[in-house]
């Protein structure tokens, strides 16, 4: 059998799947902690129906490099994506992704609220 064969016959059982809110969670808190750079445990996610769709929330802190680290060399924001808000506004669209993708759900949008800052080591000179 197919994998295109597999999928048509799957689709057409009888019956529902459905994802419980806590492991859209789980799903939305893993999607932002790799999108962020830190720890998902750090990273609390809401829910709300957005005519029909759902709208995820997100406040998390976002992982950035030290400061005496950026004034030695300038280009370790760079090295970790850019500034916060240009990272912030990438993590939405990598969040919606992967959540939507891995999730099947349909998401109208992600609100992101940036509530600290890790000071990490991570990033690439460039």
């Amino acid at each position: 059998m197919s994998v295109a064969e597999a999928v048509e016959t799957t689709t057409s059982l009888a019956g529902h799947n459905r994802i419980s809110t806590q492991a859209l969670t789980s799903l939305a808190q893993a999607a932002a902690a790799e999108a962020l750079g830190v720890p998902a445990s750090d990273i609390r996610a809401d829910w709300a129906d957005d005519d029909g769709l759902l709208a995820l929330s997100i406040v998390a802190p976002i992982s950035v490099p030290a400061l005496s680290e950026v004034l030695r060399q300038p280009q370790r924001v760079q090295g970790f994506g850019g500034s916060i808000w240009d990272r912030a506004v990438a993590a939405k669209a990598s969040i919606l992704d992967s959540v939507m993708r891995l999730s099947g759900s349909h998401l109208s949008r992600v609100d992101i609220r940036i509530s600290g800052a890790h000071v990490t080591e991570g990033g690439r000179v460039k």
